[in-house]
């Protein structure tokens, strides 16, 4: 089974983040160096999945744009003789196939999902949320890519989350057949703490049979009045055609300003020549309380 394709779903209107998203796209908010869709693509390219459908709306273009050329930038920084921050720029431009497809109405992750369908076509693919990052000693969805290869079975990320944080989550219940891998009995999306199967959550990593397609388009709006994917992924459980993989590494929840801004300060600790200073403004800030 080969797996080249990668859905990354960004026509949200990133509520969570407001006001910094009123204009900007919360998928080009930066995390250190980089904005946070870009993370996300190159965790796709790390796993082998070289063609990256974007699911966009008309007003964040912008995010095509950030892994195209600029040619005036480039003419700029190669007369100025920046030539690592000229290879560092082109290197994005070149790193994926970008293919764009537009939601023209927000209608949840299940609907963004089948939108892909006409260029994915029968091939198993990839989905990422750009919300989630992932970081560790493998790229997060290639641990995913690993199992549905193996199994011939769709398969999602999962973390274990603190029990007053389920009802932010699609949550699973299964069994654990192999180290970290579960058969996938139940998905409950965003159920009350007194009714969630379990404290493992679904987080924005997925490796989808193209058999998905055909339950997404039965499906009526589920919560929210949005077509959600997890009901699609419920029905698949029940045929026990779904697997779920608990992910090893370091997650940051892009929506969420307190891991938002621990994702900047993890980053910037890894810069030598960043760290001293900002070890020492963190603890004069601290020195404040």
């Amino acid at each position: 089974m080969d797996i080249r394709k990668v859905v990354i779903p960004v026509a949200g209107w990133g509520t969570r983040s407001l006001p910094a998203t009123k204009n900007v796209p919360k998928e080009l908010l930066p995390v250190y160096k980089k904005p946070v869709v870009q993370y996300v693509v190159e965790e796709a390219i790390n796993t082998g999945l070289t063609e990256v459908v974007f699911i966009n709306n008309q007003t964040k273009t912008i995010i095509e744009d950030h892994f195209d050329h600029n040619w005036v930038l480039e003419e700029l920084l190669e007369r100025k003789g920046k030539t690592e921050l000229l290879a560092e720029i082109r290197a994005v431009a070149e790193m994926a196939s970008i293919i764009s497809v537009r939601q023209k109405k927000q209608l949840g992750l299940g609907h963004a999902v089948l939108c892909a369908q006409g260029v994915i076509n029968d091939d198993p693919f990839g989905v990422m949320v750009g919300d989630d990052l992932m970081f560790g000693m493998e790229p997060g969805i290639k641990q995913l890519v690993d199992v549905a290869k193996a199994e011939r079975l769709s398969v999602v990320g999962v973390v274990e989350v603190p029990l007053n944080k389920v009802d932010r989550y699609g949550i699973i219940q299964g069994e654990e057949f192999a180290p970290g891998i579960f058969r996938v009995r139940q998905m409950v999306e965003k159920p009350a703490v007194a009714d969630a199967p379990s404290r493992m959550a679904v987080v924005g990593r997925y490796v989808l049979m193209p058999e998905v397609f055909e339950h997404l388009r039965g499906l009526k709006p589920g919560v929210g009045g949005e077509i959600q994917l997890t009901d699609a992924l419920e029905i698949m459980a029940k045929e026990n055609r779904l697997l779920a993989v608990r992910m090893r590494g370091r997650r940051f929840d892009a929506g969420d300003w307190a891991e938002y801004l621990t994702a900047n300060i993890y980053f910037a600790l890894q810069d030598e020549e960043l760290r001293d200073d900002l070890v020492r403004n963190l603890q004069e800030l601290l020195s404040c309380k």
